[in-house]
């Protein structure tokens, strides 16, 4: 198992520190420094900036939402960051939710399944420097009857295949992510669970496909905390928890409410949005159960963390991609070190 960073959004005031985190984490020998977009920031600028200020580390894109770009817009972008970054750049996607697709992009929210293939199936063949060609349900290249024409991509990406990762929640989703992806960004991912709720739908998605689980990365981003009292470290978490359970989508199509139910914890996942959902969120926080935090997040000293790590180890993670903890640099830093130090006693480092 290798160690990732996610940086998260950028905008949120610790842009300066993020880069700073970014350099640590390249230092240090991380494998990934991913970033997200939502209605903020951008991730490719991110990750152009952090790209030109580090020498060894991946960037990741955590992911380009897909009703923000045309594929043939994103394999540009992609081809444009590998050979800017000297080959360390890994494209991850997904279709954002309805809220955002609709409201920020004015973009349908309508057969996501359908649309993420398609939108694989054209960057695939763009970026392989094909003349791009394509007759699907949501795109058509060329469009008929006008003067385009099948074009080729002039840029020359570093590598011949650039790694494609998908986010990924729901079963279909994830038997998807299986089948036409090179790995799988998740979030909430228990080691306890992950049979059930993530690794027996990717498997068969590769199975699909013809193929196993080797080479696939399975990449959950994990909140990280130090230090010896839990129950505090736990409590931090709770109104980022409550966030994605409680209010990320609408009471009809929250992802995330629906994992904490695949989960076990059908009763609280409803009295969490309920309260989010009706303006109570410090009510939603001190409604998150504490063992759900614990066991998507990694609390506590050192050797309890190690422990953590083995576990997401066996369970099949391939790139532990971390969040650390903290309101100043040195204490985000602190937890970077921590990171790999629990990694390396854990015995579970690849």
């Amino acid at each position: 198992m290798r160690l990732g960073i996610n940086l998260g959004y950028w905008g949120a005031g610790m842009d300066a520190d993020n880069l700073a985190v970014a350099k640590e984490a390249d230092r240090l020998g991380y494998s990934v420094c991913w970033a997200a977009e939502a209605y903020g920031s951008d991730a490719a600028t991110v990750l152009a900036w952090v790209a030109a200020q580090t020498e060894r580390i991946d960037v990741g894109s955590a992911i380009f939402q897909i009703p923000a770009r045309t594929p043939a817009m994103t394999a540009m972008t992609a081809a444009t960051l590998d050979t800017l970054s000297g080959g360390r750049f890994r494209l991850g996607l997904g279709v954002s939710g309805p809220q955002v697709s609709e409201g920020w992009y004015g973009v349908r929210f309508d057969k996501p399944l359908a649309r993420t293939r398609e939108y694989v199936e054209i960057i695939r063949k763009a970026m392989s420097r094909e003349r791009l060609t394509h007759a699907g349900e949501h795109w058509t290249l060329p469009l008929p009857d006008g003067p385009g024409k099948p074009l080729k991509l002039t840029v020359h990406p570093v590598r011949e295949h650039i790694p494609l990762y998908i986010a990924a929640i729901g079963p279909k989703n994830l038997e998807q992510t299986g089948e036409i992806a090179d790995g799988a960004l998740l979030i909430f991912f228990s080691p306890e669970h992950a049979e059930e709720t993530t690794l027996g739908a990717l498997r068969a998605g590769r199975e699909k496909a013809g193929k196993t689980m080797e080479g696939f990365d399975v990449v959950p981003t994990v909140p990280l905390a130090v230090g010896d009292d839990i129950d505090a470290l736990a409590d931090t978490f709770r109104p980022y928890t409550a966030l994605y359970v409680g209010g990320m989508g609408s009471r009809k199509q929250n992802f995330y409410n629906r994992l904490a139910q695949r989960m076990g914890y059908e009763k609280e996942a409803a009295e969490i949005q309920d309260k989010y959902l009706s303006g109570d969120k410090e009510g939603a926080a001190a409604a998150v159960p504490r063992q759900l935090i614990d066991s998507t997040t990694l609390l506590g000293p050192i050797d309890r963390i190690a422990d953590r790590m083995r576990a997401y180890a066996e369970a099949g993670v391939t790139t532990l991609s971390l969040t650390p903890a903290g309101f100043t640099l040195e204490e985000r830093i602190a937890a970077l070190r921590a990171g790999v130090e629990a990694l390396e006693r854990s015995g579970a480092a690849s």
